[in-house]
């Protein structure tokens, strides 16, 4: 049976449910959904996807630091927009916070994220 490990730190904001913000598991860190909500504030850090997305990006490397992983050992990422539209905008954003290897991904739109005024959310796997 695989020995379970969450992950929190308050560099990143607190979940808004029963979650943990990461669980260690088997090698890997499953970083939960991450909203653009800078920690210190629980506000969302911008209007625009781009904003929110470079805060979401920002929280899940605090995480996996704190994890004792890396944005350069993401294997896996989903992005979850509110409105597709706004791919192009997020996409740069992602293509500059990355490591050298892309890892594999897949991005979905139309979605209502359980927060007023999100627009993105993005989760992550990473190994340890």
């Amino acid at each position: 049976m695989a020995q379970l490990e969450a992950v929190s730190t308050p560099d990143a904001p607190a979940a808004l449910g029963a979650y943990s913000q990461a669980v260690c598991a088997n090698g890997f860190v499953f970083v939960s959904g991450q909203l653009g909500l800078n920690p210190s504030t629980g506000e969302l850090a911008g209007v625009s996807a781009q904003e929110q997305a470079q805060q979401a990006l920002n929280n899940i490397a605090a995480i996996l630091k704190q994890a004792g992983s890396s944005v350069d050992s993401i294997v896996k990422v989903t992005i979850y927009l509110s409105n597709v539209d706004d791919f192009k905008a997020v996409d740069s954003v992602y293509a500059d916070f990355i490591g050298p290897v892309k890892p594999s991904r897949v991005a979905f739109g139309s979605n209502v994220i359980p927060k007023p005024g999100a627009l993105v959310e993005i989760d992550a796997i990473a190994a340890l």
